[in-house]
């Protein structure tokens, strides 16, 4: 275990998975020039000094998608740790069915909406797999997965 001396920095990293009247999920394609580029991700981002979890992710859905939500629409939901380089990814993934506006791909070679067995089929950044599977338990409890 390492002491508090030599831990890495945490990176808290903040995602929406947007969920329409059919129960399917918006992802993005990382754009080419990124790392992960042409991974499926849940859209979103990082939390930088002073914001709230929530208040981030509502600044962050603006800019990437140019849809609103309201924060006391976000539902928490699971979340993930993923050792990187240099810091300690902590994903805080909130779940959401309400939203003002169409999603357009601001920062994404593009979006597209999946039932929550077929996002399992995608090619997505390590961090974001275990979020599926969680997902799943949410959005089909009555069925084995």
């Amino acid at each position: 275990m390492q002491s508090v001396m030599t831990q890495k920095p945490l990176l808290l990293v903040v995602a929406v998975a947007l969920i329409d009247g059919d129960d399917r999920i918006l992802v993005q394609q990382r754009p080419p020039g990124k790392s992960m580029a042409g991974l499926w991700e849940f859209p979103g981002g990082k939390v930088e000094p002073g914001e709230r979890p929530s208040e981030a992710l509502a600044r962050e859905i603006f800019e990437e998608l140019g849809v609103q939500v309201s924060e006391s629409d976000l539902l928490p939901g699971p979340f993930v740790t993923e050792p990187l380089e240099d810091r300690s990814l902590l994903l805080l993934l909130f779940l959401c069915r309400e939203w003002q506006g169409l999603p357009v791909a601001h920062h994404a070679t593009q979006l597209s909406w999946h039932s929550v067995s077929e996002l399992g089929q995608l090619a997505m950044p390590p961090a974001d797999i275990p979020l599926v599977e969680n997902l799943k338990r949410f959005l089909q409890p009555n069925q084995l997965i």
